[in-house]
Formats: C-alpha cells, sequence, structure tokens
C-alpha cells in the first residue's frame, strides 16, 4: 500500500510546477545592481542580517567543535 501510495505521489508531482519560466532579457544580464541588499543596507537593516548570520556560523562552529572534543574522548576510552 505504502509504494503504491508512493508512486501515484510521485506520479501526480511530476506534473506540478513550482515556478513559471521567465524570459532572460539583455536588460537582465547588463543589471548589476541587487535592489533588496541597496534598500536593506538604506534601512541599515544589511547590519541586523549580518550579525545573525554570523550567530548561526558561531553556533555551528562551537557545536562542532564541542562534538569533535566528545568524540576523541570516547576514542581514547575505547580498548585497542
Amino acid at each position: 500500500m505504502k509504494k503504491l501510495f508512493a508512486i501515484i505521489f510521485l506520479l501526480f508531482s511530476l506534473n506540478l510546477k513550482a515556478q513559471d519560466k521567465i524570459e532572460v532579457t539583455e536588460a537582465d544580464y547588463s543589471n548589476n545592481t541587487v535592489e533588496m541588499a541597496d534598500q536593506m543596507r538604506a534601512d541599515g537593516k544589511i547590519y541586523v542580517l549580518v550579525g545573525i548570520i554570523l550567530i548561526i556560523f558561531a553556533g555551528m562552529v562551537v557545536y562542532i567543535i564541542n562534538t569533535d572534543r566528545k568524540i576523541s574522548k570516547l576514542e581514547k576510552n575505547l580498548p585497542s
């Protein structure tokens, strides 16, 4: 039953589109500005975004270092 449901779901999902295709024009290639970043910089929100990204990255680094230390301690305790 689960396999049948999965097959039906996959066949149904093949007909769906996430987004419609938009034609890329020559003006798109010559556009060098990012409007969202310019607006966020003008509002001062870009610094909040950078801060949040740094906090997440620092948390991931601390988690990885702690996990590595725990694994190293467990490896030392294992009999050879």
